[in-house]
Parts: C-alpha cells; structure tokens; sequence
C-alpha cells in the first residue's frame, strides 16, 4: 500500500475510533487517535497476517499492551476484514463481542486479551521466545502507552528480552505525552524512555509516530536489526486528527456528545476528500 493509501486508510481508522467511541458513550479516545497511524501501518503494510485465517500458525503477532485504546485496534482490524466494519457501532454495548478492552476469545484477529496495564509486554516476550523455540519466523509486536510504562512489569520484560536477544520482539512505545491524570512528566516521568530500553539492551528508534515516512523506515530498521530487540519511541499527539481533542487531556477517557461527534466526522470527512483529491 503506498502512502497516499495509508493515510486514507488512517482517516477511516479514525472515522471509526470515533464513532464506536460515541455509539458506546464510553471509551478511550485520545490514546486511539494518537496511535491510528501505527494501527494502520501494522495492519495494512508491516505485518504478515491473514483475515480469512486469523490464527494461521506463521502470522506475526500483536499485542495491545495498553488495552484501553481498543476502539483504535478495533478499527484497524474491521477495516482490514477481520470482521464488519458496521460491529464497530457496537462496541461496548450489552451482548456485543467487542468489549471494552481485547479479547482474544472471541474477536478474530486478536492475539493476547488485554487491559491490565504493564502486563502486554512480557505476553509480547513470551511469544517471542515461543517462535525462537519452535524455529518459526513470524515477528511479534507490542503496543505499550508512555504512562504505561511506569508500571515495573514493563520494564521486567524488558531485561528478560534484551537478555534473550529477541530479535524477532518490536516495542512500540506510543509517547504522546499524556495519561489519565496529566502530563507523564508530571505524573511519574518514565524519561528519558529511549536510554532506559537502550540500557536493556534494545535497539531504539526515535520517531515522529504520526509521519508514515517515519514509520516506515523504523519498521525497515526493526526487520533488519538483529541480536536484539527494537523499540520505537513512536513520538505523537493525544488526540490526533480531531483538532478539539488533540493534546487535551481531558479526551483520555471521555466519549464525544452527539454535537462533537458531528463536528470530528466532519473535519476527518475533510481530511478524507482533500486526500482524495492530491
């Protein structure tokens, strides 16, 4: 997929980030819109995955480290084909096999359920270590947040895949700034992030999270890496693409109203057909 394609497919990742955010008056939006560009490039270009096979034995592996932001990796994966597009609109709701957090039991395309912050990694590590044993080359990627990762766990998985060398592990860490209750720096500053992977032993790329140029590239980088794993300090803003929402805070866990929610389908409307028409 070239990028003019991408970011097209990211402004309908978007579209849906938000809409099953307001269907279910309930959800994480601002950590969804932040990461969409990454969802995006996963799902539609780096990984080998299959929606008509969902758990073919080979397919490279994702885990939601930071569970909350489901409605972004729901997206993703309804635009891909793993499942209708229109399920989104029911996310959250009574009897619907989107929850609010992964489920690998019972949504196709999901690998690890998820949700508890801090644990995704070391599931992300032992997956990696089980293809290691097993000889097979399929890759393993783990979305973590940047307040996330001042849980200790992370940083335990850390040291046991930089021992481990595995190469096949890429950490994506999706540094837009905020956590539920402020400014990461503020709260409990995990910097700087990339000396502390650095200091376990993996390789780190620093980006703008938001440029698939960028994006790409690192993933490039992370392929051809070896003897240990990458982590991408994917650098990007809470909130992106949905100008009222971005770097506020206050859009961490907070569904739009029905006046927001027309105001964000029109301005990605928007961005859709100016792409449309370069």
């Amino acid at each position: 997929m070239d990028k003019s394609a991408l970011l097209k497919t990211a402004v309908e990742v978007r579209k849906g980030i938000v809409s099953s955010v307001h269907s279910a008056k309930a959800g994480h939006p601002g950590g969804s819109l932040s990461a969409a560009d990454i969802f995006t490039y996963l799902y539609f270009e780096e990984m080998n995955i299959d929606p008509k096979d969902p758990k073919k034995a080979d397919r490279d592996r994702f885990v939601l480290s930071k569970g909350h932001t489901a409605p972004g990796l729901y997206s993703a994966l309804a635009h891909r084909g793993y499942f209708p597009v229109e399920d989104l609109l029911t996310l959250r709701h009574t009897g619907s096999y989107l929850q609010g957090h992964p489920d690998m039991k019972h949504i196709p395309g999901v690998d690890m359920s998820s949700g508890s912050l801090g644990q995704g990694l070391s599931c992300a590590a032992g997956m990696a270590l089980a293809g290691k044993m097993k000889g097979m080359d399929y890759r393993v990627y783990a979305l973590c947040g940047d307040g996330e990762i001042e849980e200790g766990q992370i940083w335990e998985a850390a040291m046991f895949a930089g021992f481990r060398k595995l190469d096949n592990l890429c950490v994506i860490v999706d540094n837009n700034n905020l956590q539920i209750d402020g400014a990461i720096d503020e709260v409990c500053s995990p910097y700087p992030i990339d000396k502390k992977f650095e200091s376990f032993n993996f390789h780190v790329i620093n980006i703008d999270g938001n440029d698939f140029d960028q994006i790409k590239a690192a993933f490039d980088e992370a392929r051809a890496t070896k003897g240990m794993p990458t982590a991408i300090i994917a650098h990007t803003v809470k909130g992106k693409g949905v100008s009222y929402m971005e770097n506020s805070v206050g859009w961490h866990g907070k569904a739009p109203n029905d006046e927001e929610y027309a105001a964000a389908m029109e301005e990605l409307g928007k961005a859709g057909e100016a792409l449309c028409q370069k």
